[in-house]
């Protein structure tokens, strides 16, 4: 095979690899959306419960459900807290059914059930809560940005995986860029967003137990070492697939796990959830 086409091909796999481990990252966290179908009478009804909301207003839970006769509820407790679950009724909006959930300061959550009822009878749509975090919004410019690097730095970590299994001559200069985007993506917009989001450039180790920051140090520390070994010898290529590795077992771990949360235990219980 010519060497061109061996490269694009490289390329090609590099950057499905990226792209799927992307998708899976980001639809498998705890902020990822719950869907799934309600049925009513016969009907069919597509529904969604969102778990993360930037706004600085109530975060509004819309469903959209046909019939007038049809009614709805939440049940909401703080999440991490010894508060008594309250209701709140879902007011009508056209084909809408939408009900709000009181704003919290950043990082703080809420647990929630939604109930629909109609005739006297009940449709839970979640056994288990939802579980929705508040945040401060993010510019996207900022978080287009920090997207882009980071999508570009796993894509040059695999292709760099592969230029030292084919025993190709690029490991190093495709070695610096995947270090220059996690630079950029991971430890710099990485704590400039978490700012934003959640007033704290930076929550993981040795200050907290955020995984997000922590995943992108320890790749940042692999591909600094996998750097280092080459800026001795070019030839010691070995730690850059070690390096790899790495980030793409950082990218299998969902989003957002082990996010900023606050900790309602250590305040007093509320009948409602505070406004």
């Amino acid at each position: 095979m010519k060497p061109k086409l061996k490269s694009f091909l490289l390329w090609v796999l590099a950057f499905f690899i990226t792209v799927a481990a992307g998708y899976y990252q980001r639809t498998t966290g705890p902020t990822y959306e719950i869907r799934g179908k309600a049925v009513i009478d016969g009907t069919t009804y597509k529904y969604k419960l969102i778990r993360t909301y930037d706004g600085s207003d109530d975060a509004p839970i819309e469903l959209t459900i046909s019939d007038p006769d049809v009614t709805g509820e939440l049940k909401l407790k703080r999440y991490k807290s010894h508060d008594d679950w309250s209701t709140t009724s879902m007011e009508r909006q056209g084909e809408k059914l939408i009900g709000y959930i009181p704003h919290q300061e950043m990082a703080g959550k809420v647990m929630y059930h939604v109930n629909l009822m109609k005739n006297g009878n009940s449709y839970l749509l979640n056994e288990e809560p939802a579980v929705i975090r508040f945040k401060g919004f993010v510019p996207r410019g900022v978080l287009f940005s920090h997207i882009i690097t980071i999508f570009l730095a796993m894509l040059f970590s695999t292709r760099t995986a592969f230029e030292v299994i084919f025993k190709l001559k690029y490991t190093y200069l495709y070695t610096w860029l995947t270090l220059i985007f996690l630079a950029v993506g991971g430890m710099t917009l990485g704590p400039v967003i978490q700012k934003y989001a959640f007033d704290a450039y930076w929550t993981g180790w040795p200050f907290g137990h955020d995984l997000t920051d922590n995943k992108s140090l320890l790749a940042f520390i692999f591909w600094l070492v996998a750097l280092i070994y080459q800026i001795w010898n070019k030839e010691k290529k070995t730690w850059a697939i070690v390096a790899a590795v790495v980030l793409f077992a950082v990218y299998m771990i969902p989003h957002s796990v082990l996010g900023s949360e606050i900790d309602y235990t250590k305040e007093t219980p509320k009948t409602d959830i505070p406004e």
